[in-house]
């Protein structure tokens, strides 16, 4: 039996999809009673299939409802010729994502000109290719396929209509710099298609960059990792798991090194509208989420002066540089 998973903040617990005793909300309805900024994602995870095998899938959890349906790396396997992005694979995919007005993660060995490239594809809810990720870091029997997979060393992040969406795909785990490019560019949620499950070290970037990662490997499981570092959700089949999870994005973490006055004046003045959900004393960290429909937590945030602990680390690392480059002249100069 397959669990289905909401969590807003750090609550886990059993939602029933496509069940309801009223009439059915309007779009504009169903956004001005949303608390937050939720995204339904999906992760099918198996073992690389046949193309005609994937799409009944797919199509399946798309009718369903779902901001983003994400598959596992190389989906089609690697015997299998590279495809571009014209070919059956992308373009059944964005059929896919049109009909259900859902985005997709779609990876596959893309053939580029006569280059072979580890890809993942995002395709929008029109079903228009709107960003490709080439893998930075392949792994080493991709070197011998004929031809080889390529690496590559550009890093996007795309603006989608829930928020900043990156990729990363499997042995690109084990490389730091592709996680902090993701950061850098603002990254909310990073989706990381791959043929095994990697654990700890995905958490370890959900907890130096604050973003949330999901998973979808061929083991065939799929793990969700929250802003805090923690593993809020993990869940294993035998042949295909299907894991549905909601992510509030418009959570933000905090260092509490300038930002608690800011916010016990935020709480004071904004209790009926946004909770204090975790203090991480350890860390001295702690999170704010929004409480009712129509407001954002971060952008309230912004207004009391908080700055998030991205942007306070990453200020940090810059003016502590510009002291030490200072430090270097001032030693310079006094021994001339």
């Amino acid at each position: 039996m397959k669990r289905n998973h909401f969590f807003t903040g750090l609550t886990a617990m059993v939602f029933l999809w496509g069940v309801c005793f009223f009439p059915a909300a309007s779009p504009a309805q169903e956004a001005a009673a949303q608390i937050g900024r939720p995204v339904r994602v999906v992760s099918i995870a198996f073992k690389p299939r046949s193309l005609e095998a994937i799409a009944p899938l797919v199509d399946a959890e798309g009718a369903k409802g779902a901001d983003l349906i994400i598959l596992p790396e190389t989906m089609l396997g690697q015997k299998m010729p590279p495809q571009p992005l014209d070919g059956p694979a992308i373009t059944t995919m964005a059929g896919l994502a049109k009909k259900h007005r859902t985005y997709i993660v779609c990876p596959l060995d893309r053939q580029d000109g006569v280059h072979r490239v580890n890809s993942a594809v995002l395709i929008d809810r029109s079903g228009q290719v709107v960003c490709v990720y080439d893998k930075v870091y392949p792994y080493w029997s991709e070197y011998a396929l004929k031809p080889a997979v390529e690496p590559r060393s550009k890093v996007p992040v795309y603006r989608a209509d829930f928020g900043r969406v990156g990729m990363a795909i499997c042995f690109d785990v084990n490389f730091p710099d592709v996680w902090k490019q993701l950061a850098d560019q603002g990254a909310e949620l990073v989706v990381w298609p791959s043929a095994y499950s990697a654990g700890s070290s995905l958490r370890a970037h959900a907890i130096n960059h604050h973003f949330c990662i999901v998973t979808c490997t061929y083991a065939p499981d799929c793990s969700v990792f929250d802003i805090t570092g923690e593993e809020m959700v993990y869940e294993k089949g035998r042949d295909v798991q299907i894991t549905r999870a909601t992510l509030d994005l418009d959570r933000g973490i905090y260092h509490t090194n300038f930002n608690v006055a800011k916010r016990d004046k935020l709480l004071k003045e904004h209790g009926n509208d946004v909770v204090l959900e975790k203090q991480m004393e350890r860390e001295s960290w702690f999170v704010l989420r929004a409480k009712r429909p129509g407001v954002s937590a971060r952008e309230l945030a912004r207004r009391y002066g908080l700055e998030e602990l991205r942007d306070y680390l990453g200020r940090s690392r810059r003016e502590i540089d510009r002291m030490r480059e200072q430090g270097t002249i001032w030693t310079a100069k006094a021994s001339h």
